[in-house]
């Protein structure tokens, strides 16, 4: 079996992140990660981090009080910003970050949330939302603070989301 091992975030991998995604043509900037590790140090976010014998391969948050209003006032911890690097694609450390993710919400919720993108490059996510037995919470497309209304027009990009719960 492959070596995968999953992670908090700590201090040495903000810079180390950010370029193994500037390396694939993504621009993930270091301060975010800061970001991070700033909001996890105050417990407001888990990052877990998913290494492959020792290097960096991806990386998922759990973030106790999602900013997404449903969620919100539900009380619902979201799972956000999930990343494989694309070589490390189809090797299980999606799944493992999932799994790890899950089992930190069960501590403190029956209930995950989480939002993914509608356009292609968001298919692979899609797809492995929905056989982990995500569902749609019903409330509609949500972009940039609100749920949108038949007829609205708007620009298909990485704001618009369609949001998934799951009973764990």
């Amino acid at each position: 079996m492959t070596e995968i091992t999953i992670r908090m975030l700590n201090e040495s991998d903000p810079e180390v992140i950010s370029e193994a995604f500037h390396n694939q043509g993504w621009e993930k900037p270091i301060d975010l990660f800061l970001k991070y590790l700033e909001e996890q140090k105050k417990e407001q976010r888990v990052t877990l981090v998913a290494e492959l014998k020792g290097g960096f391969a991806g990386y998922v948050n759990v973030k106790w009080q999602s900013d997404y209003p449903y969620f919100k006032e539900h009380r619902i911890p979201e799972i956000q910003d999930f990343n494989v690097l694309i070589k490390y694609r189809r090797s299980g450390i999606g799944t493992l970050l999932m799994d790890k993710s899950e089992e930190i919400i069960r501590e403190q919720s029956e209930i995950s949330g989480l939002g993914v993108g509608l356009f292609s490059d968001y298919g692979a996510a899609q797809s492995l939302y929905v056989n982990r037995g995500y569902v749609p919470d019903g409330k509609g497309i949500f972009k940039n603070g609100e749920y949108l209304q038949y007829g609205q027009q708007v620009l298909i990009d990485d704001d618009l989301n369609l949001f998934f719960v799951k009973t764990l």
